[in-house]
């Protein structure tokens, strides 16, 4: 078997390639589908499936482009409502790739059109079985049952389905069985993965906390609790999935935009540079959401589908970045970019303050944008909890005349916020650089007490 997980740090998504003689299979792939036609070549095989374990709903698949160039067919599960031509699967339903046997499992909890796979090799039969599990089972966690409330279902009835998924099939399994989940840690399809991209079932047994032993009522309590905030763009990219979603090379290219052009944009201005270049000089009104962090998954999570863009940036090679990765998440709508070497219209500045440096006074504001079990494991003194993904439904828990010092982990996610509380008129913003790991490591006073105002 020719064998390769393709790892997306980004949208933490992994797609699979499993080859055999001369024919292929792609479970779940990603938006742009190049690395797999790649990897078809260099191993002389033909892609003859692409398998969705389910509806994506964190990231627009490439399974339609994909079936386009190479003539496979697109697999999913009996349920799935699909638009274009698919091959409909079933619980124990087999295909087969060269000596590679794919066995079909349904397993709805996360959603109803779920499949799992379990990939055996006739001349290999001394080694494990591989199961891609999708989003029903990830390393350290399960997915979440509460994203599809408007299809019909409520969370308590599809974390049921979850539980049964789990308990009757897939882990009936031997326990050297091989798991390959769709996501990994930092994913919001779930609350707490690991940082693990592969496992086995007896570890997972071992460690999964939603593997231990409990009634199926006790079961669906604690998968539905604590999970975060649904991103706004998930239903659309699920329904996008569905529907088919149009090739990477058709959508239009954004075009250089001048000056005046930017500062007078209708719509939003993404600079995607770093913290430190954003606070030094940026176009006003812009927001900040670096590349080099889950820049995919933040966009989504604050610009609309549909919202026209400008990318504001430091090469034509980031704003090529930037088009691709918003794409993945179906932001389509980049109409122009600048480059900030040849900006010369107004810009603002948002103070960048060291942790050794930062002074919070009686009159000023200071609060951390990570989330709530981040917060709660040790924050720096006097910081109260506002999450990110929450910030502007609580923006009025915070006074806009009084200077306000943001801190998450890094200095990264604090950025943006300072962009979104610049954006709604308070008046000194300042970011705490290297954020709560630089005031650790200064051995700067430390709580865990919870000073949380979110909602």
């Amino acid at each position: 078997m020719n064998f390769k997980q393709f790892y997306l740090g980004c949208l933490a998504h992994a797609s699979y390639y499993i080859g055999s003689e001369n024919e292929a299979a792609i479970v779940d792939p990603q938006r742009d589908v190049q690395q797999y036609l790649d990897e078809a070549q260099a191993n002389g095989q033909t892609i003859k499936y692409i398998i969705e374990t389910h509806s994506h709903a964190d990231f627009v698949s490439g399974h339609v482009e994909l079936a386009a160039k190479t003539g496979a067919q697109i697999v999913y599960g009996q349920r799935a409502e699909t638009a274009f031509p698919t091959l409909k699967v079933a619980d124990g339903d087999r295909l087969s790739v060269g000596s590679v046997e794919l066995k079909f499992m349904e397993t709805p909890g996360h959603t109803p059109e779920s499949i799992t796979i379990v990939a055996t090799d006739s001349n290999d039969a001394d080694s494990p079985a591989k199961m891609f599990t999708g989003d029903t089972l990830f390393c350290g966690d399960v997915g979440r049952p509460d994203l599809i409330g408007s299809k019909g279902f409520t969370s308590e009835q599809m974390g049921g389905m979850l539980y049964d998924s789990l308990r009757e099939k897939i882990l009936k399994y031997p326990e050297e069985t091989e798991v390959y989940p769709a996501h990994g840690a930092g994913s919001l399809c779930g609350k707490s993965l690991s940082s693990e991209t592969w496992s086995t079932l007896g570890a997972q047994k071992a460690t999964n906390y939603a593997l231990k032993p409990m009634s199926k009522d006790e079961f669906i309590k604690i998968v539905a609790s604590d999970q975060p905030q649904v991103p706004a763009y998930f239903p659309k990219s699920a329904e996008r999935n569905l529907a088919g979603p149009a090739s990477i090379e058709d959508l239009p290219k954004p075009k250089e935009l001048s000056s005046d052009e930017v500062s007078n944009f209708d719509g939003i201005v993404l600079d995607v540079r770093t913290a430190a270049e954003f606070g030094a000089g940026h176009v006003p009104n812009a927001i900040n959401i670096g590349l080099s962090g889950k820049f995919a998954t933040w966009a989504g999570t604050f610009i609309p589908v549909g919202t026209p863009l400008a990318i504001a940036a430091n090469t034509n090679e980031q704003v090529d970045e930037a088009f691709m990765r918003l794409a993945r998440v179906g932001l389509e709508t980049v109409s122009g970019f600048v480059l900030m070497s040849e900006y010369d219209g107004d810009v603002n500045s948002i103070e960048q303050t060291a942790v050794t440096d930062l002074r919070t006074e009686t009159d000023s504001q200071f609060v951390d944008v990570r989330q709530p079990g981040e917060y709660g494991a040790g924050h720096a003194h006097g910081a109260i909890n506002l999450p990110l993904n929450t910030l502007a439904k609580n923006i009025d828990k915070l006074d806009p005349t009084k200077p306000t010092f943001v801190i998450c982990q890094s200095g990264y996610r604090s950025s943006l916020a300072t962009s979104l509380l610049e954006n709604a008129g308070f008046k000194s913003v300042c970011n705490v650089a290297g954020g709560t790991s630089a005031w650790i490591a200064a051995d700067l006073p430390t709580d865990e007490e919870q000073l949380s105002c979110s909602a």
